[in-house]
């Protein structure tokens, strides 16, 4: 399977207001879930997804996430971007605390 661009990954991501329902049905699709669940090797891309994947889980805006986080709507557009490279740890803690996730970081 080819490696997949960010625009592709987001798409096959960015599945709307019905999430959670979508998602159960393309999961059942072997290459889908795989494609899905596999990290793509760029930091700071599978960051972004990661922030995209759990704030669409919750059903938030980025309007509502960064209300809860204490920041703008374009901070939490810019940590969603894969291009971004000015993440820190704190923002990164603020934005799981909100998500109601667990920040993990591993060096494998």
């Amino acid at each position: 399977m080819a490696k997949k661009s960010f625009e592709q990954i987001v798409k096959a991501k960015n599945l709307g207001v019905f999430f959670e329902d979508d998602l159960k049905k393309r999961l059942k699709d072997p290459e889908f879930k795989k494609a899905w669940e596999k990290p793509t090797g760029d930091v700071y891309l599978d960051t972004a997804l990661e922030i995209i994947q759990a704030r669409r889980e919750k059903r938030m805006s980025q309007g509502a996430l960064a209300k809860k986080v204490g920041t703008s709507q374009q901070a939490i557009a810019r940590l969603e971007s894969p291009t971004y490279r000015g993440r820190s740890l704190g923002t990164l803690e603020k934005v799981a605390k909100a998500l109601n996730k667990k920040l993990e970081i591993r060096f494998t």
